[in-house]
């Protein structure tokens, strides 16, 4: 089944709202995620809907079905297999590369993605640490934990981010806190939840509990 560049684009974010603990997603989830309006989420739910990748029912808000759930991650995995590309192929930095993404994420050729997968030696995660979904849409996850909620001398490697906007992307290049890094957590501030880190044994950080809660770390 082929579906349009805007079904694959409703269907992506009703596929991570869901994969976000919600039992139903409702109107207004979607629209905030696609940022626009409510009364015009509608229509594209009674498409979607027809196409038997969600069940929808007005009033009740909706759930995503197991072929919407195999159509959203056949986008996702080719959203982070063009992030990989862009980035360790063309040199794109890794806050540069999400919108460039969300045009080749809706290229139809399935044999240009397992070209690319193999020509990038079937990576397991995109450059914000995202797990990329197999061909068969299998995903491998792996135990991590939000740097704010570690605790003093516990250890570890940033794996991803939560937030991959590029300002805050920007900001942890800035900061040297990159996808890799070996950190340490040195102290915690009661006051405000602020973290002290030392970063790959040589430098040390200072990061807000809003910073700190946006990096996940595989702790060791």
């Amino acid at each position: 089944m082929e579906l349009t560049t805007a079904e694959e684009n409703y269907l992506k974010a009703i596929y991570h709202l869901s994969e976000e603990g919600k039992k139903s997603v409702s109107t207004n989830d979607i629209a905030a995620a696609i940022q626009t309006k409510p009364a015009s989420v509608s229509d594209m739910l009674r498409k979607l809907g027809e196409k038997e990748v969600i069940q929808y029912r007005k009033y009740y808000g909706l759930q995503i079905t197991e072929l919407g759930k195999r159509l959203a991650l056949q986008t996702i995995r080719k959203h982070r297999l063009w992030e990989v590309f862009l980035v360790d192929k063309l040199h794109f930095s890794w806050d540069e590369v999400h919108e460039v993404a969300e045009q080749l994420e809706h290229i139809q050729s399935t044999l240009l993605i397992e070209r690319l997968d193999a020509y990038l030696n079937y990576p397991k995660f995109d450059p914000h640490g995202d797990p990329i979904p197999d061909e068969y849409g299998d995903v491998r996850s792996r135990p991590r934990i939000a740097l704010n909620e570690m605790n003093i001398d516990q250890g570890g490697q940033i794996v991803a981010v939560k937030d991959s906007s590029a300002a805050f992307l920007r900001y942890l290049d800035k900061v040297g806190a990159y996808i890799g890094a070996r950190i340490k957590v040195l102290d915690k501030v009661e006051f405000d939840g602020s973290v002290e880190i030392l970063v790959d044994q040589k430098k040390t950080l200072f990061m807000s509990k809003d910073v700190a809660s946006n990096i996940l770390v595989l702790q060791s």
